[in-house]
């Protein structure tokens, strides 16, 4: 699966995953808020009585395209020539220009891993639908992984346009993925869990993960047919197993012991679009 189709498509993907991967972090820390504020909303209306009338006045705007971004500490209002992906945070070495506050390193690095994922997907298929395609699922997943991880949430906004575009991809052979695997991938990735789900509840009392691993996993079965579902999930359990043993060890779990599983499901599935489903399962003596 590693056979390449020229630097040019690859360089100019990478450029363009660079200002997609600055857009990414906007939706990382905005959409999880706007999850909030939504639900709020339905809230006040659910419990709006004729003894308590919901406030009329028009909230603030907040959605990923205002308000400006800003710094979280002085609110400093972020120019354009501080907002160049990764450039800008090697300038300002890596601190607010305004009060200095540290700037996450995540933000870059969200940055360089989408130029990456996309200049791969540019060396690997060329210009052409099939690699913006795998461009548009790189971008989808490396954003629920990093979502997932701070929030434990996987947005529907996400997961179900992602399960779509996967049989939409396989319907008009912009992939490789023929409809009919596509199609029983994306119901076997979602009953599957969905029973290991329902399973584990009965048997412990608990709920060991949340209805967006299903819709992730079905998304990866629209995606490489439902052949590729095991190796996904197994290397997802392997992943998820040595890194929440190591941070058991060292005593950073978060309140209730809980460790999202959608990173790894993620991973997974964008190791899957580089080295393959088959090469998971041979590197594990499969």
């Amino acid at each position: 699966m590693l056979t390449g189709s020229g630097a040019p498509g690859a360089a100019l993907l990478g450029v363009l995953g660079l200002l997609v991967g600055s857009f990414l972090n906007v939706v990382i820390h905005r959409l999880p808020k706007m999850m909030e504020l939504r639900w709020a909303a339905e809230c006040a209306e659910i419990q709006n009585t004729e003894e308590s009338p919901v406030d009329s006045s028009a909230p603030e705007p907040f959605n990923l395209m205002v308000p400006r971004s800003r710094c979280p500490q002085c609110g400093h209002q972020i120019r354009w020539y501080e907002n160049i992906p990764v450039f800008s945070y090697l300038a300002l070495r890596g601190r607010c220009s305004q009060c200095a506050a540290p700037i996450s390193a995540r933000y870059p690095a969200v940055e360089l891993t989408t130029a990456a994922l996309f200049a791969w997907c540019g060396w690997h298929w060329g210009p052409g639908w099939e690699a913006l395609a795998w461009c548009g699922f790189s971008a989808a997943v490396l954003a629920l992984a990093c979502i997932d991880w701070d929030t434990t949430l996987l947005p529907d906004d996400i997961t179900l346009p992602l399960l779509w575009a996967g049989l939409c991809a396989a319907g008009l052979r912009v992939t490789d993925t023929p409809l009919p695997d596509a199609l029983w991938g994306a119901v076997a990735g979602y009953l599957s869990l969905w029973l290991v789900y329902w399973a584990f509840k009965l048997i412990t009392g608990k709920e060991g993960m949340g209805y967006g691993d299903f819709k992730l996993f079905a998304a990866f079965g629209a995606w490489f047919g439902w052949q590729a579902l095991i190796p996904v999930i197994l290397m997802a359990s392997v992943i998820g197993a040595v890194i929440g043993i190591a941070i058991k060890l060292k005593g950073n779990l978060r309140e209730g012991g809980y460790v999202p599983f959608g990173p790894f499901l993620a991973l997974a599935g964008l190791t899957s679009m580089v080295f393959g489903p088959a090469a998971i399962l041979s590197s594990i003596g499969l």
